[in-house]
């Protein structure tokens, strides 16, 4: 049965980017995926809105996805730490417009962003050792104190929204969701049942792990390097000859030590200089 979910109007501002929480970067494993998907499923298994390489979940490539799967019921598998907010919201915007039921499923984590767009599901399901995360806009801005408090303004109706998605959802007071929101609360699977912002909890064999724990641990160190670079505006060749340094300067190789993502942040804007002289 489709639910009745409020629309969220959108929209963005020059010189303010929306961006992913470190704290959900570092606890994102990007090797979860669904064990079954078919031609009426969706995957959203990556951070939200398009980087400078292209890379992302983006609003117009659900809608393509939705155009595909036509009037039939859809399945949306989410292991996303977030990202672009307003990316988000217009996803969550397209999800709720479908004609059909959606069924949404946390793999793994729906942090931020990705959290909106799980609350479009008509029926929400949550891994037992998955999370929610729920927290204020996040964004990047650049100017002087006046430009700041201008944004501040600005962000603040986007916060109202987003809690006003989960109340719908969970019939929460709006308040509380607010505080949480200032907090950065991270609700596990039970606990987002119990608090109704999911339906019910995944079967386990539902959810696969891609490849053994020390590969596992590889892809998530060299997805975070990833989305760290693009975030510095490295092109794509440099982050791939940055990575081989990190890893001991042998392509495919595991790393030893992955340091930590600020030092990776340093490497990265070093390079970034070094590359501009």
């Amino acid at each position: 049965m489709k639910r009745d979910l409020p629309k969220v109007e959108v929209g963005a501002r020059p010189g303010v980017r929306s961006d992913i929480s470190l704290t959900a970067l570092n606890r994102w494993s990007p090797d979860l995926r669904a064990e079954a998907n078919d031609d009426a499923s969706i995957s959203i298994l990556d951070p939200i809105g398009a980087d400078i390489w292209g890379d992302g979940v983006t609003a117009k490539r659900i809608a393509g996805a939705l155009r595909s799967i036509g009037d039939r019921p859809v399945t949306v598998n989410i292991n996303s730490p977030g990202g672009d907010v307003f990316e988000g919201l217009a996803i969550y915007n397209l999800l709720r417009e479908h004609s059909a039921e959606v069924t949404v499923k946390v793999l793994g984590l729906a942090a931020s962003a990705a959290s909106v767009i799980a609350m479009a599901g008509d029926q929400v399901r949550i891994g037992r050792a998955a999370f929610l995360m729920i927290h204020n806009s996040w964004v990047l801005a650049m100017g002087d104190r006046n430009a700041l408090r201008e944004v501040a303004d600005w962000l603040e109706p986007f916060d109202t929204a987003l809690a006003d998605v989960y109340h719908a959802r969970t019939g929460i007071d709006a308040a509380k969701l607010s505080t949480m929101m200032d907090q950065e609360t991270w609700i596990n699977g039970q606990g987002a049942v119990d608090q109704g912002f999911a339906d019910d909890l995944l079967a386990a064999d539902q959810i696969t792990v891609d490849g053994d724990a020390e590969a596992a641990k590889a892809l998530r160190a060299e997805k975070q390097f990833d989305i760290l670079a693009a975030r510095a505006g490295l092109p794509r060749s440099a982050a791939r000859d940055l990575l081989r340094e990190v890893k001991g300067g042998m392509p495919g190789a595991t790393p030893t030590h992955m340091p930590e993502a600020v030092d990776i942040v340093a490497e990265i804007n070093g390079l970034r200089a070094s590359l501009k002289t």
